[in-house]
C-alpha cells in the first residue's frame, strides 16, 4: 500500500511539474468519496435505485404534486355577478339583463366592466311594462348583492368559493388560504428540514406522507367551517416540502455522481406529469370535491410501498452509526443482486479519519464566508424561483380563456424545460445555466409590461407567460440541483429547507402580486417579477460550480467548496488518474477493490 501511494503522490507531481495542473487548480476534498466506493460494493446503479426513482422520487413527486397543488383550482373564483331576481318575465338575454341591472367599475386593464359585488338598488321584478321602461328610470343608487351572486358555469359546475360565496366581501379568503399555505410551509421546512439530519430522512418521509394526506382530507370535509378549513390547509403547508425533499436526497445519496442530475430530472418530470394531468381531471369532472378525492388518495397510496424504504446509508455513516448504515447498504446489494460483506470494523476504520460535525441548525449553515455566502445567494434563488412560480401558475388560473388549458400550458412545458435544464446543467454546468435563464427571464417580462393592457396582445401574453414558466421551471431545476449538492450530508436537509424557509416566507406576497394583478393593475406582478429575475442572475454567477464534484460529506468541505473555481470558466471533467489519487487517501479502500462482488 505504502508503494502505491508513493507512485501516486510521484505521478502527482510529475503531472505538476509538466504544467498539467497544479495544487490551486484542484481541492482534494471535491472529489475524494470513500462513500462511492462501498456503495459500487452494494451496487449504485442497480435495480433497487431503479425501483427507488420510479416509485419514491418520481412516483412521489407525480401524488405530491396533485395533493399540493390541487387546492389552486378547487379555489378558483369564476366570472360572477349579483343574482337579480324578474329575468324570468322578460325577454332579455343575459347581457341585456345584467347592462340593466349591475352597474359598470373598471376592471384591472381599465376597461369598463359589469360589477361583481353591487346592484342598482331597485326591485325589478315589479316592473310589470318593460316596453315603456328605460334606464332614466332606474336609481343611481348601488348596494352590495341582496340575493347573492350568479356564476358562470362555463368551466366550473362547483368551486369551494362558489359552494360558499367567498368572493367581494370574502374575496380575500382564497388569498390567506395560499398565505397560510406559504406560512406553514415556512414552519413545517424549519421544523421538518433539521429533524432529517438529526433523526434520518425516513423518519421524516413518513411524517410527510401521514400530514399531507390527513391534511388534504380533512380539508375537503372542512369547507364548511373556514377555521378548520385553514388549518387542515396548513398541515398539508406543515409537511409537503418535506415530501419531496427526503426522497431525492436518500435517492442522490446512495447513488452514482453521474445519475445526480437524472434523479432531479426523475422528480421534475413526476411533477410536472402531475400538475399536467390535474387540470385535465378538473376539466373531465367539472365538481370540486370529486376532483380533490380523486387527486388526494393516490400520496396516501405511496405508503403501501414502504417496505422498500430505507435510511440513507450516507446520512448513517456522517452520525457514526456504522451497524445500522451496513444493514441499509446490505438490503440494497440483496436487491441488486450484489453481496455487501464489509464488516462494521472495516467501515469504522474507513472513516476514522473524519470527525464527526458538531452542528448547531441551521446557524451552521453560516459558519465561514463562503458556505455562508453560497447559503445567501442560494436563499435568494429560492425566493425568486418560488415567488415567480405561484405568481404564474395562480395568474394562470385568472387569465382570460379556458382556466384549464392556461394552467395545462403552464405545466405541460416544465418537461421539455427540464430536458433542456439537464442538458445544459450537465454539459455547460449549473451556475451558467441558473444565471442564463433568470437573465432571458427579466427580458421576456419587458414586453409584457408594454403590451399587456391591451386586449389584442392576450394570447402574446399568455405565450410569453408560458415561455417564462418554462424558464422557471429550468431555473427550478437547477437550483434545486445545486441545493441538495453544495451543503454536505451532515446539514444536506436543513440546507434544502433553508432555501424553502425563505422561499415560502418571500413567497406569501404572491397571492398578494396575483390580487394587484387581477384587481388593480394587470403589469404589476411583472414589474416585481422582472426585478428579482435580475437579481436572480446576477447573483447566480457567484455560486461555486457543482458538476463532476462529489457530495461534500462535512462543514469543512462545504466551506472549502470552490474556492479555486474561476469565474470565468465551464466546468470540466476531472481525469480518471485524478479520481485515483484521490482515493489513495483511503488506503482501507484496497481490500474493497479487489474484492469480488456476488454475479
Amino acid at each position: 500500500m505504502r508503494d502505491k501511494l508513493e507512485q501516486a503522490n510521484s505521478r502527482k507531481a510529475s503531472q505538476a511539474s509538466q504544467g498539467k495542473f497544479s495544487q490551486m487548480d484542484i481541492d482534494e476534498s471535491e472529489f475524494n468519496d470513500p462513500f462511492q466506493q462501498l456503495m459500487e460494493k452494494a451496487g449504485n446503479h442497480g435495480r433497487y435505485q431503479t425501483l427507488y426513482n420510479y416509485v419514491f422520487v418520481g412516483g412521489l413527486a407525480f401524488c405530491g404534486a396533485m395533493i399540493y397543488m390541487n387546492i389552486i383550482l378547487a379555489l378558483n373564483i369564476p366570472d360572477h355577478w349579483c343574482t337579480v331576481a324578474g329575468r324570468e318575465n322578460t325577454n332579455f338575454s343575459l347581457e341585456e339583463w345584467r347592462e340593466i341591472t349591475l352597474p359598470k367599475q373598471a376592471d384591472n386593464r381599465g376597461k369598463l366592466t359589469f360589477s361583481n359585488c353591487e346592484v342598482y338598488r331597485m326591485n325589478f321584478s315589479d316592473i310589470e311594462n318593460w316596453s315603456s321602461w328605460n334606464t332614466t328610470q332606474r336609481t343611481n343608487v348601488t348596494e352590495t348583492c341582496p340575493n347573492g351572486w350568479s356564476y358562470d358555469k362555463t368551466w366550473y359546475e362547483s368551486t369551494i368559493p362558489t359552494d360558499h360565496n367567498w368572493v367581494c366581501a370574502k374575496d380575500l379568503f382564497v388569498t390567506n388560504v395560499f398565505v397560510v399555505g406559504r406560512v406553514t410551509e415556512v414552519a413545517g421546512s424549519f421544523i421538518l428540514g433539521q429533524m432529517g439530519d438529526s433523526y434520518g430522512r425516513r423518519f421524516v418521509y413518513y411524517i410527510s406522507v401521514v400530514f399531507c394526506s390527513l391534511g388534504r382530507i380533512g380539508s375537503i370535509m372542512c369547507t364548511s367551517s373556514y377555521t378548520w378549513f385553514l388549518i387542515m390547509s396548513g398541515i398539508v403547508g406543515l409537511s409537503v416540502n418535506s415530501l419531496f425533499q427526503s426522497p431525492q436526497i436518500i435517492g442522490m445519496e446512495i447513488s452514482r455522481e453521474e445519475d445526480r442530475s437524472r434523479i432531479a430530472f426523475f422528480q421534475s418530470c413526476g411533477w410536472s406529469i402531475g400538475t399536467t394531468l390535474m387540470p385535465l381531471l378538473y376539466w373531465w369532472l367539472r365538481h370540486w370535491d370529486s376532483f380533490m378525492w380523486l387527486t388526494s388518495l393516490p400520496t396516501a397510496m405511496v405508503l403501501l410501498f414502504s417496505k422498500y424504504v430505507i435510511e440513507s446509508p450516507r446520512w448513517l455513516i456522517s452520525k457514526r452509526r456504522f451497524r445500522e448504515a451496513i444493514v441499509q447498504m446490505q438490503k440494497i446489494a440483496k436487491f441488486n443482486g450484489h453481496r455487501f460483506d464489509v464488516t462494521e470494523k472495516e467501515l469504522a476504520e474507513i472513516y476514522s479519519r473524519d470527525k464527526q460535525d458538531v452542528t448547531y441548525g441551521i446557524a451552521s449553515l453560516f459558519a465561514g464566508w463562503r458556505l455562508a455566502r453560497n447559503t445567501i445567494i442560494m436563499g435568494f434563488s429560492w425566493c425568486v424561483v418560488a415567488v415567480s412560480y405561484f405568481t404564474l401558475v395562480l395568474f394562470s388560473s385568472r387569465m382570460a380563456g379556458n382556466p384549464f388549458l392556461n394552467f395545462l400550458y403552464q405545466s405541460v412545458v416544465e418537461i421539455p424545460a427540464y430536458v433542456v435544464g439537464r442538458y445544459m446543467g450537465d454539459t455547460y454546468g449549473r451556475r451558467f445555466t441558473n444565471s442564463v435563464s433568470f437573465l432571458i427571464s427579466f427580458v421576456t417580462c419587458l414586453p409584457i409590461i408594454v403590451y399587456s393592457v391591451d386586449e389584442q396582445y392576450e394570447n402574446l401574453m399568455i405565450y410569453l407567460a408560458t415561455f417564462i414558466k418554462f424558464l422557471n421551471a429550468l431555473t427550478f431545476f437547477t437550483a434545486n440541483l445545486q441545493c441538495l449538492e453544495i451543503y454536505p450530508t451532515c446539514m444536506r436537509q436543513t440546507g434544502v429547507a433553508l432555501g424553502t424557509i425563505l422561499a415560502n416566507a418571500i413567497g406569501v406576497f404572491a397571492p398578494y402580486l396575483v390580487y394587484l394583478g387581477t384587481t388593480v393593475d394587470i403589469r404589476a406582478p411583472y414589474y416585481i417579477l422582472g426585478l428579482l429575475f435580475l437579481l436572480g442572475g446576477i447573483g447566480a454567477l457567484f455560486l461555486p460550480e457543482t458538476l463532476h464534484k462529489k457530495l461534500p460529506d462535512t462543514l469543512e468541505e462545504a466551506s472549502h467548496f470552490g474556492r479555486h473555481d474561476k469565474f470565468f470558466s465551464l466546468p470540466k471533467p476531472p481525469l480518471a488518474a485524478d479520481q485515483d489519487d484521490g482515493l489513495s487517501s483511503h488506503p482501507e479502500l484496497a481490500s474493497l477493490r479487489r474484492s469480488e462482488t456476488a454475479p
